[in-house]
């Protein structure tokens, strides 16, 4: 079996030309003509917006008219095309992989160079005289740039396309909030670049316009100065345009499926569990895996072994997601940490969730969780009366959590965790179903923890450290409070494929209050042990393989580990 898999790139010419699978989004262009001409849709990064965006720039561009049937026959627009089709100059921009380090000065002067870089090549694409080229180049600024540009086409109408039109401002945000608002807000060459397309779209020249990104950040900066365009990113009619439904899934799972005789259910069902769970509308019929994450386990699927791959997340996807994480240091730290706290124990917070953001009134707990779902680290569950729900969409997304609530437990309390301890503490639990190297690390951090993280320790702060430390490897698929027939055990560490381990381990965490004495200790001790041979009496966990069964009992200093 040789399936060309698409990870990683992004031109739609190549996939259609080089027999790469592509997963038909063609039937969403004639919804996006009826939207509207100025359209803008965000979603978290390695969703497949670019794909998305080149299939657009194919279909859209004159210059490839010689090419809609073999580009476009065999898909759903090739049947019944819109009229509009390969009937505009393409002027394509990618702000992305801009170097935001230094001042003003600096990135303006990069961000001119990126600009001029797509203007030269759309003069030369479309063969404008030298002069145009030249004379665009000579200009100093973006905005003068664009509108020199557009004083030279003005008898044309073209259409933009915008990729990760908040690549750089995202980057500057994350490092200084303050030179964010100088170069997007009032005044600022951004924002003043917008302004320039606004006047295009008014005097007929730019006819149709589609951006992509991953959060609004920008948005209010954008529209301030084009204030005509239409955000589709929160529509139910768009929820699924970019990102996997579970029927283009199976698309692509059913050929490893049949190839290694595995059932494909339990293929669905663990990527599921790893990729998929993002909403961006509530009415929307279902929800969507993240493309990029699918499309790396399918490429790196062992087919030899019929393993899945290890690690079940590209270190590429995990790169981009650790940058983003510096932007839960925008507004106030602590507030964030409080809503972190609140994921991580519950599994979901409460808000009202922002269309755009405006920093000049401030960046506040409303603002904070809806960047976190913007970014892909939540997602919508449902809606309450005066606002919003949001869980943790998958456990991938769940994994980098638990990494970087590590990370602020270090930083808050002013303590180090070393990762190689966890590693060895963990493989000896997996090896030889021995507790005692994990139990001195949580020991430690517990005796470590400041008074204020401390206060207020019951059972369920004691568990999420406990989770915390065992998320830092990738030995175990970890399972917390999975309801089992109405019960739900604590904790399960099940063998995560293609890791074998001798032993896998249900855990049961009982506290016991250092008011309680001896005879409270007794007595969770003793609850805890009812409990786990309840558990261990369920079918799904009696056919468990090489289990052992554990109760934990602490009173937020010490823990005594007892095995069944």
């Amino acid at each position: 079996m040789n399936l060309k898999i698409p990870y990683g790139e992004s031109n739609f010419k190549t996939l259609m030309t080089e027999g790469y699978i592509y997963l038909d989004k063609t039937h969403y262009i004639p919804l996006l003509e009826d939207a509207g001409k100025y359209l803008f849709l965000l979603r978290p990064r390695r969703f497949g917006k670019s794909l998305f965006l080149s299939m657009l720039e194919y279909y859209y561009d004159v210059a490839y008219k010689n090419e809609f049937n073999s580009l476009f026959g065999h898909l759903a627009i090739g049947k019944k095309p819109t009229p509009l089709h390969n009937s505009y100059p393409i002027l394509f921009m990618d702000f992305s992989g801009i170097d935001t380090e230094g001042d003003h000065d600096a990135i303006f002067q990069r961000i001119n160079e990126k600009l001029d870089s797509h203007l030269q090549y759309f003069l030369r694409r479309y063969n404008y005289p030298e002069s145009f080229q030249d004379e665009v180049k000579a200009k100093t600024s973006p905005a003068a740039k664009m509108q020199h540009l557009f004083d030279l086409i003005a008898d044309q109408k073209i259409m933009l396309l915008i990729d990760e039109y908040d690549h750089f401002a995202n980057s500057i945000l994350a490092d200084d909030l303050k030179l964010f608002q100088r170069i997007m807000g009032k005044g600022g060459f951004v924002r003043s670049f917008y302004e320039v397309l606004k006047t295009a779209t008014q005097r007929g020249i730019l006819d149709r316009l589609f951006v992509t990104g991953v959060t609004p950040m920008m948005l209010d900066s954008m529209t301030s100065g084009f204030n005509i365009g239409q955000n589709l990113s929160l529509h139910e009619a768009f929820n699924e345009a970019i990102g996997f439904t579970e029927g283009e899934v199976i698309t692509l799972l059913e050929p490893l499926a049949d190839h290694c005789s595995l059932v494909l259910e339990s293929l669905i069902t663990d990527t599921q569990r790893w990729y998929n769970g993002y909403s961006f509308n509530l009415k929307a019929h279902e929800t969507v895996y993240n493309a990029n994450m699918l499309l790396y386990f399918v490429k790196n699927f062992d087919q030899k072994r019929c393993e899945y791959p290890e690690p079940m997340m590209d270190e590429n996807i995990a790169s981009d997601y650790g940058k983003i994480m510096k932007m839960f240091s925008i507004g106030n730290r602590d507030t964030n940490f409080e809503v972190l706290d609140e994921l991580i124990n519950n599994g979901e917070v409460q808000a009202l969730q922002q269309r755009k953001f405006e920093f000049d009134k401030g960046f506040d707990r409303d603002d904070f969780i809806s960047l976190l779902a913007y970014m892909g680290f939540i997602t919508l569950k449902r809606k309450t009366l005066a606002s919003e729900v949001f869980g943790i969409p998958n456990y991938a997304i769940q994994e980098f959590y638990f990494h970087y609530f590590k990370v602020e437990l270090e930083r808050r309390n002013q303590f180090s965790i070393p990762n190689h301890h966890l590693r060895l503490a963990v493989e000896q639990l997996a090896l030889n179903a021995d507790f005692e190297p994990l139990l001195v690390e949580m020991v430690r951090a517990l005796q470590l923890l400041s008074n204020r993280d401390a206060m207020g320790m019951d059972e369920k702060h004691v568990k999420v450290l406990l989770l915390t430390l065992l998320y830092q490897t990738q030995v175990y698929f970890i399972q917390s409070e999975r309801e089992l027939n109405r019960k739900y055990p604590d904790i399960l560490l099940l063998e995560r494929n293609p890791i074998a381990v001798p032993y896998q381990h249900l855990i049961e965490l009982k506290y016991s209050k250092k008011s309680d004495k001896e005879s409270g200790w007794l007595a969770k001790k003793q609850e805890g042990l009812e409990q786990v041979q309840g558990y261990l009496q369920l079918p799904e966990i009696a056919k468990l393989e090489n289990l052992a069964a554990w109760v934990l009992v602490t009173d937020g200093e010490r823990i005594e580990a007892v095995r069944l």
